[in-house]
């Protein structure tokens, strides 16, 4: 990554840490392996497998379960150097260990987290998480997937949608109804459902990009769990949901932080030696203030990043820092991909070179993990209008 020198005070372990996963990803996973398995639409399944032998997937849980303990700063320095590699495989990255995983370690019952949680760090186990509904989106409160009690069991029935990585996920932490007579909010519970079990299936949606990491289309028909694997408190399960916000967005915020970078470093490789009446086009102010533009975008995501990291770590709730640190952040990517395919012209909008798929995978920030209207409706919620 260029910009080395701009570390918001990392220590040296942390410099190391960055340092080291970018190595691994160039070796494990080169932009010409990214292109490849974007046109197979295939998950990047040796790097992941990479990372967790480095123990990278353990870096949020305790030494306990096998992980390392390590702090919110450190979680956004990884994301961010993975979103600067690839987005999608950030992707998979976050929704095993951060939207699916995270529940798991705060929520579930000892038994669980010493069942899964080594088995996700190891990289055995792949999680997803299934929220959205055909007919609920950002109204999470309208799920109508419905996991009746059976006796010690649960039968579920129901169905999600755009559920990322639920093509190779293991499991999914699935939101459903537990309460037949709630309403809104309440009477809902999180489940852990193996995805190998009789009447689930799982299809993968053609989408513009995140073709590696993938939305699926999930179905539930009377999927029988045990109720041992409820996590957390019965009907409680929005609750939990909102607890894991902070570091969800605070991971979208980094990811999108990381590939604004990656978009600047390609467009500005292509516009220097690109030559245009006589000389590179970056000498064309016209194009020098559009990498100015992305470059003050990239500074402004990565230090809203960072502190909202620093404010986790000091124990605070930054809901509002959260919620404007993923606005900018993945406003800012789509806006430095809009203007890296501009920039390359003709060049950005053929398959040859990467920027067809910046620009596309680039596009889904600014919707997924809450949409960028709904980050809006937080912020003006907080202050108090």
């Amino acid at each position: 990554m260029s910009s080395a020198n701009i570390t918001f005070g990392f220590s040296d372990e942390q410099k190391i840490m960055r340092d080291s996963v970018l190595s691994l990803l160039a070796r494990e996973l080169p932009v010409d392996r990214i292109n490849e398995l974007d046109k197979a639409g295939e998950f990047p399944l040796d790097a992941y497998a990479a990372l967790a032998d480095a123990g990278w997937m353990g870096l949020p849980f305790p030494e306990k379960y096998g992980g390392i303990g390590g702090s919110y700063k450190d979680l956004t320095v990884l994301t961010e150097a993975l979103g600067y590699h690839d987005t999608g495989l950030a992707a998979g990255y976050l929704v095993t260990v951060i939207y699916a995983g995270m529940h798991v370690y705060l929520h579930g019952s000892e038994a669980m987290r010493e069942e899964f949680l080594p088995q996700i760090i190891s990289g055995a186990k792949k999680l997803a998480l299934c929220l959205t509904e055909p007919d609920t989106g950002s109204d999470a409160a309208g799920i109508k997937t419905f996991a009746r009690r059976d006796g010690d069991d649960y039968v579920i029935n129901g169905q999600k949608i755009y559920n990322t990585g639920a093509h190779v996920a293991d499991a999914v932490v699935l939101a459903a109804r537990t309460d037949p007579d709630a309403t809104g909010y309440t009477g809902m519970s999180l489940l852990l459902v193996d995805t190998d079990l009789p009447g689930v299936t799982i299809r993968p949606i053609d989408a513009l990009g995140r073709h590696t990491i993938k939305a699926n289309h999930c179905f539930f028909e009377d999927v029988r769990i045990p109720v041992s694997r409820v996590i957390g408190a019965e009907n409680k399960g929005w609750h939990d949901l909102m607890e894991c916000l902070n570091v969800e967005r605070l991971c979208l915020a980094a990811a999108g932080t990381g590939n604004i970078q990656r978009i600047i470093e390609h467009t500005r490789d292509y516009a220097k030696q690109r030559i245009q009446f006589g000389q590179p086009i970056s000498k064309f102010q016209a194009i020098a203030h559009k990498f100015a533009d992305m470059e003050t975008g990239w500074h402004t995501a990565r230090q809203m990043s960072f502190h909202v990291a620093n404010m986790l770590d000091a124990g605070e709730n930054p809901v509002i820092e959260t919620a404007i640190a993923k606005l900018h952040a993945t406003d800012a990517c789509w806006k430095a991909a809009d203007l890296g395919m501009q920039i390359m012209a003709g060049a950005g909008f053929i398959l040859d070179y990467s920027m067809q798929r910046l620009f596309r995978d680039a596009r889904v920030g600014t919707i997924g993990g809450g949409t960028n209207e709904i980050q809006r409706n937080v912020i003006a919620k907080q202050m108090g209008l």
